[in-house]
């Protein structure tokens, strides 16, 4: 399968208008793929004890950080998401020299997880996912089916004052940091000659397989990729355009501004057809830490016809029931071998709900009218209230607690009076 889904943005200062770092993803899966919204509290564990991750078990460790994740509700990991230390991290396919592997070991997606449950700090995320990549491996199947959609991952990692682009082939990888402005990624890698943390084997393997000859000056994404760096910036191609997006409001990149480039179809960034985008993910994060960070997240296809909802890490979430999909624990057809075998109803509930609307929003050109008001004054409405915090500070925690549920509610009464 060519690649063809998936960006992921960051924009650091001096790009953006305030002191803060934004974060931005799509995630392009399969069309009928459902994703769900989870908070995970964070958590002490036993010595000894392992963690199950969507086809292999691993050690955990002693301690956990609270995460809220956007991910395939069929799998253990997350495209994306976020932790209680303003770690955010959204993974890519890439394809290069190297065969991507179908045998299991652990999904890019998995990696994303694991990152983001060890890592108080965008770098110390880099270290946490290069070691169980170097210790496990990646490979499985990365889709709900017995298709062996398989892929290497590259990830875009931030937190409150940096961040770091890593992009791994097989076990091997290399690491950029980027301190300021804006970076994106599509489907190719992207690290070129500035590379700040590599695998200690990476450019003598690259060497032992006659991809890099060992004197020229060494580029990652020449070496590992099919393909040069002059198609990875060609004209037409997200990465371009995503990229002349950010460029377009450079100085003055907002969350809204970042979520309009996601909603962009033009560029394909927001994306249609048999992989679409099926969830999305903008996070705004002061670089002063006495403010808070802010997740938006969808929950729900398209974001053009979706609403980004805010969720503040605070004490006593409870869990985000409303976009959490249905659980089949050990009868689950992803956990049985052979696996694959049939695919259960992963709808939840908002999902359900948007879906009605959507179809409405297709069919009725007044009423998708309304609708579409009204799910955008929502939407400014929470992003108005968020700002005042990230202004002023929280005052009163305890009424951030059900943030993002409330917000979901209030979306499904948008969909309710339709």
């Amino acid at each position: 399968m060519d690649p063809s889904s998936c960006d992921t943005f960051v924009a650091l200062p001096p790009s953006t208008e305030r002191q803060c770092i934004i974060f931005g993803k799509n995630s392009d899966r399969p069309c009928d793929e459902v994703q769900e919204v989870v908070y995970f509290p964070a958590r002490d564990y036993d010595a000894g004890e392992r963690v199950e991750c969507t086809y292999i078990e691993i050690e955990q460790v002693a301690h956990t950080y609270a995460v809220v994740l956007s991910r395939p509700a069929w799998l253990w990991g997350a495209d994306m998401g976020a932790n209680e230390h303003q770690v955010c991290i959204g993974n890519e396919a890439v394809w290069g020299r190297e065969s991507a592997d179908g045998n299991e070991a652990l999904l890019g997606m998995d990696l994303v997880r694991i990152g983001l449950e060890r890592a108080n700090a965008a770098e110390k995320a880099v270290d946490v996912i290069t070691e169980m990549l170097e210790k496990y491996g990646q490979g499985g199947s990365c889709m709900e089916d017995e298709s062996n959609f398989t892929y290497h991952n590259s990830f875009l990692i931030s937190d409150r004052k940096e961040a770091w682009l890593l992009e791994t082939s097989g076990k091997h990888w290399a690491a950029e940091r980027v301190e300021g402005g804006h970076r994106n990624i599509s489907n190719q890698y992207s690290i070129t000659t500035k590379i700040d943390k590599e695998h200690p084997e990476m450019r003598e393997y690259a060497r032992s397989q006659g991809w890099w000859d060992g004197e020229t000056r060494f580029n990652f994404a020449t070496v590992y990729s099919f393909m040069t760096t002059a198609r990875i910036k060609a004209s037409g191609s997200r990465y371009c355009e995503g990229k002349k997006l950010l460029q377009k409001s450079n100085g003055h990149i907002t969350a809204e501004t970042m979520m309009d480039i996601l909603r962009d179809k033009d560029s394909g960034i927001n994306m249609e057809g048999t992989f679409m985008t099926t969830g999305s993910m903008v996070s705004v994060i002061p670089t002063n830490p006495a403010l808070p960070g802010v997740h938006y997240f969808t929950a729900t296809p398209d974001p053009k016809r979706s609403v980004f909802k805010p969720f503040i890490f605070v004490k006593h979430i409870k869990e985000l029931k409303d976009t959490s999909s249905p659980s089949y624990g050990a009868d689950d057809p992803v956990k049985k071998k052979p696996r694959f075998q049939s695919k259960p109803d992963r709808k939840h509930l908002l999902f359900v709900k948007h879906e009605v609307a959507a179809a409405t929003i297709q069919s009725s050109k007044d009423e998708g009218k309304k609708i579409t008001e009204s799910m955008r004054k929502l939407e400014k409405e929470k992003m108005t209230e968020m700002e005042q915090i990230h202004s002023n500070g929280i005052d009163e925690p305890d009424f951030l607690a059900d943030l993002f549920t409330r917000s979901v509610r209030e979306e499904m009464a948008v969909y309710g009076k339709s």
